[in-house]
């Protein structure tokens, strides 16, 4: 299970959204895309590059999605990212 709101970087008191930490993987959900939201005008998205840059310096592997796609290819693009970190994804039982 992820670590919701995972503080990686206390100096900057930086969290992900979603975040793995055994694995490194972390997953931000970015909101407001159509609307001109925090994270698509110009001081919210030069501050997210920064934090995204940190967690990649510290060996983060950082996925980003919509809310729209969290359920769909969010979680595919999750499931690919676990596994190539070494998470064995179980397979689903027959019926």
């Amino acid at each position: 299970m992820p670590e919701a709101e995972y503080r990686f970087y206390k100096e900057r008191k930086w969290r992900f959204d979603f975040a793995w930490p055994e694995y490194k993987i972390a997953l931000e959900v970015e909101g407001g895309a159509w609307i001109f939201g925090r994270h698509t005008r110009g001081r919210g998205f030069i501050k997210d590059l920064e934090k995204y840059s940190e967690g990649a310096i510290l060996g983060w592997c950082v996925l980003r999605t919509t809310p729209t796609d969290l359920l769909g290819s969010g979680i595919e693009m999750l499931k690919r990212a676990l596994n190539a970190r070494g998470f064995v994804i179980p397979a689903k039982k027959e019926k």
